[in-house]
């Protein structure tokens, strides 16, 4: 993984004192830290503090914008970064003023999605998140170059520097939008042939570095990316997991939320974000070793209904559970919906998998299934999901000793020569198990 910025740069957080969120994290300024190491940058110093009113002009008051811009000049800083939305103007005001480069917390987490995006679907969203922020923000780069000028296939007669690269950023968006679109045609089908296969279709979503990514490879035999930092995971993943007795699964790694996600990135990504809301089951991945782990519960959930995902059963995954002291685990609670586990120590993990079955499969039939000889199909598929223990035959039947959901077993129930045998004395013509 590429880093972003590899800059030196001062890190600005400035709160109203007569505002008190209480929906905001414990330590807003800790994550904002963290977002900013994702980067691989070098902070040089940190302001935060509070202020009673907000400068149109600057954001922060006069007297606080000339101490950073001394620090600034003393430490050669590349780079000042605002843990808020900055208006246009305000953030061509502080570059003016600051004579450095600013950029406020939406510019940051473009910068590093940018980074992270593999995929072509992913790398085309990001790139339209970009130029959707950058189309305001044009007047910065180009002030100087605003005086009427014609050119051989790029301007009309008397159209400014800035009005042509309006235009082409307008064209530009238009363009990944038709591809986006093309793309997301081909999503739908590929959704479409996941239902007709009788999948079951699983997500795991969470706030970033939750360990979703971590607990995916653990139930998918999968070798995705895994770190330690924001937005390891960007680009939406789907493995088949077929596990005896659950039927066919496929699991969707999803990319981490985190509180006050740019508008430009939740509208690029909710085309993306469909295979969430298509999922029979949700795995929502919380890291119970961090103190605002409720706070994040809530913004994932919040999120969730702004795609329209919050309809959809969910079991909390209670990660990292080896991270948290004895006496702190009084709180984390497990039931039907809930468990606890850690998923680089593999903890917990076969009682997650118990409820993970329990929900999609309704419950797991352990006994006597018989199938008639002609069904040739019904035995290959019961051998391909795992479902068999015992085979023998008896008259013109199969009879086998399986492990099946029961949500499975009616389906194949419904064939006729299918059926439930009693289960009087252990199979004695043994040809498998």
């Amino acid at each position: 993984m590429k880093n972003t910025f590899l800059s030196n740069v001062i890190i600005v957080q400035s709160d109203l004192k007569k505002v008190t969120d209480l929906s905001n994290p414990i330590d807003p300024f800790l994550e904002f830290k963290d977002l900013v190491r994702s980067t691989g940058a070098n902070i040089l110093l940190e302001y935060q503090g509070q202020q009673n009113s907000l400068s149109a002009k600057y954001f922060l008051g006069k007297g606080k914008v000339d101490e950073i811009c001394k620090a600034s000049k003393k430490y050669k800083a590349d780079l000042v970064i605002f843990n808020h939305d900055l208006s246009p103007s305000q953030e061509r005001n502080l570059e003016r003023e600051l004579q450095t480069r600013v950029l406020d917390r939406t510019g940051l987490i473009l910068d590093i999605f940018a980074s992270r995006a593999t995929s072509h679907i992913g790398k085309m969203q990001v790139e339209l998140a970009q130029l959707n922020h950058l189309s305001t923000r044009l007047v910065r780069g180009w002030s100087h170059l605003e005086r009427q000028k014609g050119g051989i296939g790029l301007r009309g007669p008397g159209e400014k520097q800035l009005e042509t690269d309006r235009r082409l950023i307008a064209n530009r968006i238009k363009s990944i939008k038709k591809r986006l679109k093309k793309s997301h045609r081909q999503k739908k089908l590929n959704r479409y042939a996941r239902r007709k296969g009788n999948n079951h279709v699983l997500a795991l979503v969470g706030y970033t570095n939750a360990g979703k990514t971590t607990l995916f490879n653990k139930l998918t035999g999968s070798d995705q990316y895994v770190a330690d930092q924001l937005f390891a995971t960007l680009d939406t993943v789907t493995r088949k997991n077929l596990s005896p007795g659950s039927g066919s699964i496929l699991f969707i790694d999803t990319v981490g939320f985190i509180s006050n996600l740019p508008t430009a990135l939740i509208e690029s990504f909710k085309a993306t974000l469909e295979d969430l809301r298509e999922a029979d089951l949700v795995l929502h991945v919380s890291d119970v070793s961090d103190i605002d782990c409720n706070f994040k519960l809530r913004e994932v959930n919040k999120i969730l209904r702004e795609i329209n995902a919050d309809n959809i059963p969910q079991i909390i995954v209670n990660n990292k559970i080896d991270q948290v002291d004895e006496a702190n685990t009084i709180g984390i609670s497990e039931d039907i919906n809930q468990v606890s586990i850690s998923a680089s120590e593999g903890i917990g993990l076969s009682r997650l998998k118990e409820k993970i079955t329990n929900h999609l499969s309704k419950g797991i039939y352990s006994g006597r299934l018989t199938v008639r000889q002609k069904l040739g199909g019904v035995r290959a598929s019961l051998y391909q999901q795992g479902y068999i223990k015992n085979e023998a035959v008896v008259d013109d039947s199969w009879v086998f000793d399986v492990v099946i959901g029961n949500f499975e077993l009616n389906q194949f129930l419904e064939q006729d020569g299918v059926d439930l045998a009693p289960q009087e004395q252990e199979l004695s013509n043994n040809l498998v198990g």
